[in-house]
């Protein structure tokens, strides 16, 4: 099927090694490669927090894969192995959807208030572990900890929010066109959610989702990403402490194609919710089309940062520093093209290397480190490769393009001057800590520039000094 084929090419970039069932621990924690002390001792912690699961939960059950087969988890900052985790496939998903559907008659059921509390108290769970989730976010994905933990605080407050809102999901009254009818809207869950998540925001992206689906009474099968897995595993743990049924909230990981087929092709699962590529973002929305599924998607981005010559500039460097450098880049709404005017330029660009030079490029359980690696080896490549397209049409390196000294796929801060609209850098997301200056002369290039995308336009900030010009300005973009 197409899905799987999409499917499959996304799992190809910088696929986990699958293993057999011989090949597996008890525990589902490898020892076989070092480790370094620094996170062997993370996530003896975690273990001791009850929060390092392996396995995927179905009905409340935590469930190895029908072969034994696994999939690895590797620190992208180190190689190190930290675990292996079930690899499923269609049939556990199938058992899933199954357990999600009888689930749902139960807990929609349930009253506004019954389904608010336990969710407040998945919230109040998610906090007192914060440290741990942040710890175990930061050894499989690679973001800095103090990241980390700001994803878990925004993460739950998710949660926290949508359990307010579970109180509030008002009908209508209509006013009728004849006298003797009375119009009703009443608000009902649709059933089973398939939500896929990504690995860049391992935990806030699977509260967004799953928080606002138990809220109005649905059921979850979750699809994390196969590079970070085992924060998904915890929350979904937390959530079976804070008293969320078995059943409600279901967790499979493993073979990408066979879990977005089966979640596709069954009559049970009655929306998708997804965060990632737009290529698998069109599949699975055609995909949804033949059981007839809600969709929402969330797909890749090209937002542009613009700067004024009127802007502060010190204003502007950190706003700049923050929207293109967070998670090392690796966010789709990061800042993939800083369109600087002509009569700044020069003056920008110089001010914001140096700022980029003092980010501390490390692992990213280290206090200091503000920039970790990218995710795999295929996300190294990718930037390589626009690095090397932009060069080759005329942009000049002010800093970094290269591969870091640290290694693995560490890569350096960079900043790319003279970027047009003919290069990779300003047609597509990098994904990664590249930041392309491109010069605009007037109001009118800024907006065709900020607009020559297929995706949304204006996601990031827009620096000058007068108010009724930005919002003149953002009408016109619209």
């Amino acid at each position: 099927m197409a899905m799987a084929m999409a499917m499959r090419r996304a799992a190809a970039l910088g696929a986990r090694h699958i293993l057999g069932a011989s090949s597996s621990s008890s525990s589902g924690i490898l020892r076989s490669r070092h480790m370094s002390v620094d996170a062997a001792a993370a996530l003896e912690r975690i273990r001791a927090a009850g929060l390092l699961r392996t396995q995927g939960l179905i009905g409340g059950k935590w469930i190895d894969a029908y072969d034994g087969k696994t999939i690895e988890v590797e620190n992208p900052a180190t190689g190190e192995i930290l675990a292996n985790v079930s690899c499923m496939g269609s049939r556990e998903t199938s058992d899933a959807i199954a357990s999600a559907h009888t689930t749902f008659y139960s807990w929609s059921k349930l009253t506004a208030s019954e389904r608010s509390k336990a969710l407040r108290k998945w919230y109040d769970l998610i906090i007192s572990n914060k440290e741990e989730l942040a710890l175990l976010m930061t050894l499989e994905q690679g973001k800095p900890i103090k990241e980390a933990l700001g994803e878990v605080n925004y993460g739950a407050s998710f949660i926290e929010y949508f359990a307010e809102e579970a109180k509030r999901i008002y009908g209508d009254i209509i006013p009728p066109t004849l006298s003797d009818r009375r119009l009703l809207v009443l608000k009902q869950p649709v059933g089973v959610v398939g939500a896929i998540t990504p690995w860049n925001f391992p935990l806030a992206m699977i509260t967004r989702k799953v928080g606002p689906a138990l809220a109005c009474g649905c059921t979850v099968v979750v699809k994390p990403s196969e590079f970070t897995p085992l924060t998904a595993l915890a929350a979904a743990d937390l959530a079976l402490q804070a008293g969320i049924p078995a059943g409600a909230l279901n967790v499979v990981m493993g073979n990408a194609p066979e879990i977005g087929d089966a979640l596709l092709q069954s009559t049970q699962v009655r929306k998708i919710t997804f965060t990632g590529s737009t290529a698998v973002g069109k599949k699975l929305m055609a995909g949804s089309a033949d059981t007839v599924k809600k969709v929402s998607l969330e797909l890749g981005g090209n937002a542009p940062c613009i700067v004024f010559d009127d802007a502060d500039i010190d204003v502007a460097i950190k706003g700049s520093l923050a929207a293109k450098f967070r998670n090392s880049g690796q966010t789709c709404v990061c800042a993939n093209r800083i369109l600087v005017q002509e009569g700044i330029y020069e003056k920008f660009a110089s001010a914001f290397i140096k700022a980029v030079q003092s980010l501390q490029v490390g692992n990213g359980l280290e206090e200091s480190t503000s920039q970790g690696p990218l995710i795999n080896e295929a996300a190294v490549q990718k930037v390589e490769k626009f690095i090397k397209d932009a060069t080759s049409k005329g942009a000049h390196i002010m800093l970094g393009g290269k591969r870091h000294s640290l290694g693995m796929t560490f890569y350096e801060p960079t900043v790319v001057g003279n970027v047009s609209n003919d290069m990779l850098l300003f047609r597509e997301e990098a994904f990664g800590p590249v930041a392309p200056l491109v010069p605009f002369k007037t109001e009118e290039d800024a907006i065709h520039m900020a607009n020559d995308t297929n995706a949304g336009s204006l996601s990031d900030p827009v620096y000058l000094n007068y108010y009724f010009f930005l919002f003149s300005l953002v009408c016109q973009a619209l």
